[in-house]
C-alpha cells in the first residue's frame, strides 16, 4: 500500500491497540470515534457482533497483529464507503502535527462563512456576538488534553493558518478552563464554541471574558459524531 492518509492512520491505529495495556478498550475506542456499532463491524468482517464484544471486553485473549489488521482495514473500509470523513479529518490532524486524542479535526475552508451558518451546522447557540462575524476554519480541542498536555508554542498551532476561525472545546463541564485559557493565548479566534453543555450551565463569568477579548461565544450539545459530520460537509 503506498503511504498516504490511510495507511498513515492504519499504522498508527493498529499501533495504538497492539501497545495498550487494555487492547480491547482501545479498540473500542476506535470503533466509537469511526462511528461503527460493534454489528457493522461484524458484518465488515464476516463474525458475529459476540466475537466483537467479547474482544472489547476481555473475555477473549487480546487479538493478534492479524486480527488487529483486519479491523483496522474494515473500520477503514466502512468510513470510504461513507465518503471518507474521519479519514480526512483524522488526516488533517496529523499532518498538523497533532495526536488525534487532544485534537478531534482541523481545517480550513477555501472561503470565509457567516458565522451564523457554522453555528447551525453543529446546533450551537450564541451566546455573545464577538467583533467578527464570520470564519474560514475550525479547530476541535479536547479541551482536558490540551490545556494539560499543550505548550503555550503548541496551543498557537491549534490556530491553524489563521486566527479568522472558531475553536470548538470538548469534555467541557462550565467552561472556565477554555476561557481562561484564551485570556493568555493573544490574538483570540473570531469564535470559541463549548461543547457538551447548554447556556443554563455555563460558568456565569464566561460571557463577560468572550466580550473583554471580543470572541464570538456559544455552546452546542450536539453528539460529537454528528457534529464532526457536519463539519467536515462546511465548505
Amino acid at each position: 500500500m503506498p503511504r498516504g492518509p490511510r495507511r498513515e492512520l492504519a499504522e498508527k491505529i493498529a499501533g495504538e491497540i497492539t501497545l495498550s495495556d487494555d487492547p480491547g478498550a482501545t479498540l473500542r475506542k476506535w470503533r466509537t470515534d469511526f462511528d461503527v456499532s460493534q454489528t457493522e463491524l461484524a458484518n465488515q468482517l464476516d463474525v458475529s457482533s459476540s466475537v466483537i464484544s467479547d474482544y472489547e471486553s476481555g473475555r477473549r485473549s487480546s487479538p493478534g497483529i492479524g486480527i488487529i489488521n483486519r479491523v483496522v482495514a474494515a473500520l477503514l473500509d466502512i468510513d470510504e464507503h461513507r465518503g471518507g470523513g474521519r479519514i480526512r479529518q483524522h488526516a488533517r490532524v496529523l499532518s498538523a502535527g497533532f495526536e488525534s486524542d487532544i485534537v478531534h479535526d482541523l481545517r480550513e475552508y477555501p472561503a470565509t462563512i457567516p458565522v451564523e451558518r457554522y453555528y447551525d451546522a453543529i446546533d450551537a447557540t450564541e451566546v455573545v456576538r464577538g467583533a467578527q462575524d464570520t470564519v474560514a476554519g475550525h479547530t476541535v480541542i479536547d479541551s482536558i488534553e490540551a490545556i494539560t498536555r499543550l505548550s503555550s508554542e503548541e496551543f498557537y498551532r491549534l490556530y491553524g493558518q489563521s486566527t479568522n476561525r472558531a475553536l470548538v472545546f470538548t469534555s467541557v463541564t462550565r467552561g472556565e478552563s477554555p476561557l481562561v485559557a484564551m485570556r493568555v493565548v493573544n490574538p483570540t479566534p473570531n469564535a470559541v464554541v463549548l461543547h457538551g453543555l447548554n447556556e443554563d450551565a455555563l460558568w456565569e463569568h464566561a460571557p463577560a471574558l468572550a466580550r473583554i477579548d471580543g470572541f464570538s461565544l456559544a455552546v452546542t450539545t450536539a453528539d460529537l459524531p454528528t457534529m464532526l459530520e457536519s463539519l467536515d460537509e462546511l465548505p
